[in-house]
């Protein structure tokens, strides 16, 4: 992976959410700001590994939509976003989502059966957004063909490629040390 995003990481500073520690960096939280470099560097990577033989983007609001935004003007493909509000039209699935630090639920609309769908999302720790999304995306009848994440933290990758029989691309894995990022 790319030298800014490594960088990023090891900088980015560790606060607690009750248990958990969670890791502020700009891609995964929009703190303190976004850099455009660093954005193109993660958007070609993620062009680069992922299978982009698909209907449509699809990513999780709200630090998803970024990275789908860039992926989408890099491939030209159209991209869809799990919305934590219900807009009631037609066709729209409820995501119930559980991760390390909260729990509510997600709505996702623009995703027809049949469609192919490429995940793209910020960070995969807990697994639990993820696995409510593959869940929510199976009763829309739509079919996964490829996951890629930028940072995994924890055992949720490895969580939800078991129970849900996937495999999930990351760019960066990262771990909480005391108090600090550390990269695996």
């Amino acid at each position: 992976m790319g030298k800014l995003l490594r960088e990023s990481a090891l900088a980015s500073p560790v606060i607690k959410k009750g248990d958990y520690d969670y890791f502020v960096h700009p891609l995964t939280d929009g703190v303190p700001r976004v850099e455009a470099a660093l954005l193109r560097e993660v958007a070609d990577e993620i062009v680069r590994i992922a299978d982009t033989r698909v209907d449509l983007i699809l990513t999780a609001e709200a630090m998803g939509i970024p990275l789908a935004t860039a992926v989408s003007d890099r491939t030209g493909l159209p991209f869809a976003i799990i919305r934590k509000r219900s807009y009631g039209l037609p066709g729209e699935v409820a995501v119930h989502q559980v991760t390390g630090y909260s729990k509510g639920e997600l709505y996702i609309n623009g995703v027809n059966p049949g469609d192919r769908v490429l995940f793209v999302d910020d960070v995969i720790s807990t697994g639990g957004t993820l696995n409510a999304s593959l869940e929510a995306l199976s009763k829309a009848d739509a079919r996964v063909v490829d996951i890629v994440v930028v940072f995994e933290k924890g055992s949720g990758k490895a969580r939800v490629e078991r129970e849900r029989n996937v495999k999930v691309k990351t760019l960066l894995k990262v771990d909480v040390k005391h108090g600090r990022v550390t990269l695996a």
